[in-house]
């Protein structure tokens, strides 16, 4: 029985073996020593490591979603939308995600940790799309001041804190000026600043309730006590006064 002190003792105990006695010895299949089948048949067939080393990666069959883009561990990844509804292939590795379409690359992405991010290549996206991206909060801000005061209050309102998580409200506020018109949007921007209640959902019940033509009652608000205006635990929203 053979005794090792280290991993280095056994792995030079297991050469001396292996050019000793297991590479000089006949084999019983080729009927040759293996040193010298190796050394005089097999060494000039050898090719060297590749100066890259091949990228470990997982491969997975997936879908194009209406939105443009795949699913992955959480994560969300575009793709070009002429393949939406279509499948396709997936290619993940440690830094870089790749997806494939009949063995076509169509989209390359950095790889994402963090549960719901989303890496979104602006071409991969119908122009429909890309139009209604350009709409960036500037734009609405322009817009908003082009309807009146009252409109731009609101959307600066809007935008004093987390700006890309209101864009989409701001922008749908700004569509309400094609529906309903300027002058009642700015009414109704008026009356949900009035209730200190600066939200898309706000402003698009008071134009459908036709409540911008009706003058807010600020006054006997302002003078509840602030839980009672901003929700208490056990009171009601006060989107819910605008109803009435």
């Amino acid at each position: 029985m053979r005794e090792f002190r280290s991993l280095a003792d056994g792995n030079g105990q297991l050469r001396g073996w292996i050019l000793s006695t297991a590479g000089n010895r006949i084999h019983g299949t080729t009927k040759e020593r293996p040193l010298t089948l190796s050394t005089e048949t097999e060494r000039h067939l050898l090719q060297g490591f590749p100066d890259v080393p091949p990228e470990l990666a997982t491969w997975a069959r997936v879908k194009l979603h209406g939105d443009c883009h795949v699913r992955f561990e959480k994560t969300l990844y575009s793709a070009p939308f002429r393949l939406v509804r279509r499948e396709l292939w997936k290619k993940a590795s440690e830094t870089a995600v790749k997806i494939f379409y009949n063995l076509e690359l169509v989209a390359i992405h950095p790889r994402l940790r963090k549960p719901g991010a989303r890496s979104t290549v602006r071409e991969h996206l119908p122009p429909e799309a890309v139009a209604y991206l350009m709409r960036d909060p500037q734009w609405c801000l322009k817009e908003a001041e082009r309807i009146g005061p009252q409109s731009k209050a609101l959307i600066q309102e809007l935008f004093s804190d987390r700006v890309l998580d209101n864009l989409r409200a701001a922008q749908g506020i700004i569509r309400l000026g094609k529906t309903y018109g300027p002058s009642r949007l700015e009414a109704a921007c008026r009356r949900a600043l009035a209730y200190d209640n600066p939200r898309y959902r706000t402003v698009k019940t008071i134009l459908e309730k036709g409540l911008d033509q009706i003058e807010p009652a600020a006054p006997a608000l302002d003078q509840l006590h602030e839980t009672y205006r901003r929700g208490g635990r056990f009171s009601r929203e006060i989107a819910s006064l605008l109803l009435h």
